[in-house]
């Protein structure tokens, strides 16, 4: 599902404070450098079960947000959860933590924000919660919210 893109610095111009900006320092990891959608969440820490199980279902152009907790002891996501993801439509991840097969990441059309990469992959116990509203830095992320992610950053609306 192509989208067109957008700027993150055009939109905040237009809407200001209706939009919350993440000053958390993402790096760009996916083939798409822009990308939007609704919020899905996850909570978990260096547990990637609920991650694959949710990306392994429609997205409909949705955006997983996944509170990580800033670890980058693990890989949250690899090219096959990733693979996954783009296949059912999701728009993009963005991961308050780690990812790893970056290499295969940057060719999928499919929006990847994370800290960084570790090639240590997690255990899948699925511990988590899904869907319950995160903080990510200063900005509280609601699921259903509008995400709005290009190369200047990440933008969440009220």
């Amino acid at each position: 599902m192509q989208q067109d893109p957008i700027s993150t610095a055009d939109l905040y111009d237009q809407h200001g404070e209706a939009l919350q900006s993440i000053s958390v320092q993402f790096q760009d990891f996916g083939g798409r450098l822009s990308f939007h959608g609704p919020a899905r969440t996850v909570k978990c820490h260096e547990d990637n079960g609920l991650i694959k199980e949710i990306l392994s279902f429609p997205g409909n152009g949705a955006v997983l947000v996944v509170d990580g907790g800033g670890s980058l002891r693990y890989a949250l996501m690899g090219d096959m959860i990733a693979a996954s993801a783009e296949i059912n439509g999701w728009a993009g991840v963005v991961i308050y933590g780690a990812v790893r097969d970056r290499a295969a990441l940057a060719e999928l059309e499919l929006g990847i924000k994370a800290l960084g990469s570790n090639p240590r992959k997690t255990v899948k116990r699925s511990h988590g919660t899904v869907d319950e509203v995160l903080s990510i830095g200063d900005v509280k992320v609601r699921p259903g919210a509008m995400v709005y992610a290009d190369i200047d950053g990440i933008l969440v609306e009220h």
